[in-house]
Order: C-alpha cells, then structure tokens, then sequence
C-alpha cells in the first residue's frame, strides 16, 4: 500500500535529546526554552522576522484576524482546506468568495477585487500547494482597497519569489506545521507579521492578553501557546530539512517529468521555488478522475480528491449566497493529489505513474 502522505518522524535519539531538555528544565509550556530557540532558527531559515510559533495553523490564522480586528467579511478563496474559512467564520468574518485562476488555481486577484465591497477589511488568498499567489498583484488591491492581506501559507513552507520568502508579502502570513507537512511539529504553526507592532500585540493575545513583564492584562487574549514538546519535534524535524525539502522536490519532478502529456499540474508562479509540499494533478473530466482514483486504489495506491467539494457549495460557508466559481468547482471535480512524502521511494513514483498511463489508455 502506498498512502497519500507520511509524517516525517526524525532519527528517535535526535529528538530524545531534545525532549532530555525539557525534561532537565521541567519547563513544559509558556514560551520555554525549546519555542524560543525554535523561533529564532526558523526566522533564520526563512528569512523573516516576526515569527510567532503557536499550537496550530488554524490558531495562526485566528490570531491574525483578532490582531487586525477584522469585521463584516474576507475575500477569500473556495479552492482550500476547509480550515481557511471556518476559522474567518469562527471568528465573525464572512468568508465572500471569488472564483480561483484557471492555471495557477490560486486566487484570481480580478475576481478578489471585484469581490470586494464596502463591508470587507481583509484578503485572504492561499498558496495553493505551496504554489505562490500572483503576491504583487495582492499587495497592489490591498493599498488600493486599504484592507489588510492576510496569506495562507500553510503549504508554502520554504517557497521563495525571487529569492525572497513568501512569507514577507502581506500584513500577515501563517503557517501550519500539522504532522502532514513538509516541516512539522506534530501539531503547531506560526503567524508572520509585517510590523513588529502587530507582532508584539500577537505576543500578548496568545498568552491571554496578560503582559508577563507587569503581570497586567493589557488586552483581550487567549491560549495559543506551542508546547515545550511540540518545539522539540519541531527542532529535530528543522535540523533535517534540507534533505527532506531536496527530495520531496525531486519526487515532485520525476511525476511532472512522467506524467507529462497524461496530466496536467497547476501552473507556477513565476520566478518561485518549489518545496514538495503536494503533487496535485488534474485531468480532463470528473469521470477520469474518478476512474484514476478508483483505479489507483485497487492496484494499492492512495490519492485524494484535494481540495473537495469547491467550499461555496457547502451550504454554511457559501452556497446560501450563491456564489459563482465555476472554476473552482471544475478543479475541485477534476483534481488529485497523488503520493508524496519524504519515506517515498523514485521506484514508487514510477510506480504509481505507470498505473496512472495504464488507467487513462497512455503508454
């Protein structure tokens, strides 16, 4: 069997050593020693500044709206994990819908900036498969419109535009470090502001809203806080990075290389990285996507619809208001992630394209 994705589990005596830290210490929680050094390694890699780690992606996003006190709606995008607009909704921002570009499949920027009204205060657009929005042409509608961009960057770990992180563009970028990404801690994430007024604002929401210098609460708050645990994967995850990110991306190739002519793959932004984080592939119909996915699945191979359905259809987030993203919901009928992750061998993605040209008549 060869599932759609594996968690990276770093060698064992690498992360006891770190966990022996903890337990040293018996400090547990509340921006211990392991976060602090998690953020400052990962502000060094990425190269931002501004990290805040926190205990999980959709928390991230949470604290960044509460931080930019988002009201009345987001122009987001229907082609996501659903967390992108469960997380607005949760917390009191209607997710307004604009339909994704037909080759990137990120967030058409025309269909965000028509999609804006007088009620909306933020974008949220997604780097879809770690495939980086057109950033520019976003940084552009938000001085326009003055209304904040906020990134989901869940997939984009790593991913440069033109040697600078993607992680820089925006008011806001966050993360997810779910065991299913490139770069995990079990469970966790980050937010990234632009300005380090929003960043020392996030510090003290995430603890309650209680400054730890005076012991005061100084504002509203709640517990967002990554664990001392949590940071120790994180760590022995981050000291092999390179080596994860190298092969996953070389296994992102070799699919692209064999399956050129049977699929197609979203097109990249110009002048960015890749990562690995996912191998999207998308086919002509609904029926031969479901044929390649019933198909892998009997020869022991596991893809996924990625993402489905198209999130205006589902009725507490969009469909009421009909909203019209033909585009999105052709993707979302017609696309598959296939395997990818770092324990996956080239045999097994030659494998798995083999039975891909086998199920839709190529060679």
């Amino acid at each position: 069997m060869i599932p759609v994705n594996k968690p990276y589990l770093p060698a064992f005596e690498k992360y006891t050593k770190y966990l022996e830290r903890v337990y040293d210490k018996a400090w547990l929680t509340n921006n211990g020693p392991l976060v602090q050094e998690l953020k400052v390694r990962l502000e060094e890699y990425l190269g931002v500044k501004n990290l805040l780690p926190v205990a999980n992606g959709t928390l991230a996003m949470q604290l960044a709206y509460k931080v930019f006190n988002l009201k009345g709606n987001a122009v987001t995008t229907p082609f996501t994990f659903i967390a992108t607009s469960s997380s607005l909704a949760w917390e009191g921002v209607t997710p307004k819908f604009a339909d994704i570009d037909p080759l990137s499949y990120n967030l058409c920027p025309n269909k965000a900036r028509q999609a804006i009204d007088s009620d909306t205060t933020a974008i949220v657009p997604v780097h879809v498969y770690g495939n980086p929005c057109d950033v520019e042409a976003f940084e552009q509608i938000g001085k326009e419109h003055k209304v904040k961009v906020i990134y989901d960057a869940a997939h984009a770990f790593g991913v440069k535009v033109n040697g600078n992180s993607v992680l820089n563009y925006g008011d806001a970028s966050t993360l997810s470090f779910h065991a299913t990404k490139v770069f995990h801690s079990v469970e966790g994430g980050a937010v990234i502001f632009k300005n380090s007024d929003d960043y020392e604002r996030a510090v003290l929401m995430t603890n309650f809203g209680i400054d730890t210098k005076t012991i005061n609460i100084v504002d509203s708050g709640i517990n967002t806080k990554m664990s001392e645990v949590h940071a120790a994967m994180g760590l022995a995850v981050l000291d092999d990075i390179e080596t994860i990110l190298s092969h996953r991306v070389n296994l992102f190739e070799l699919y692209a290389k064999q399956l050129c002519g049977i699929a197609t793959m979203p097109a990249w932004l110009d002048g960015a990285s890749l990562n690995g984080a996912y191998m999207p592939v998308m086919f002509n119909d609904e029926h031969i996507t479901s044929k390649v996915l019933d198909g892998l699945k009997a020869s022991g191979v596991f893809a996924r619809r990625y993402f489905s359905p198209s999130i205006n259809k589902i009725n507490c987030y969009g469909a009421a208001d009909n909203t019209p993203c033909p585009v999105s919901e052709h993707g979302a009928n017609t696309t598959l992630c296939l395997p990818l992750y770092t324990a996956l061998s080239e045999q097994e993605v030659t494998y798995v394209c083999s039975e891909i040209r086998k199920i839709v008549g190529g060679k």
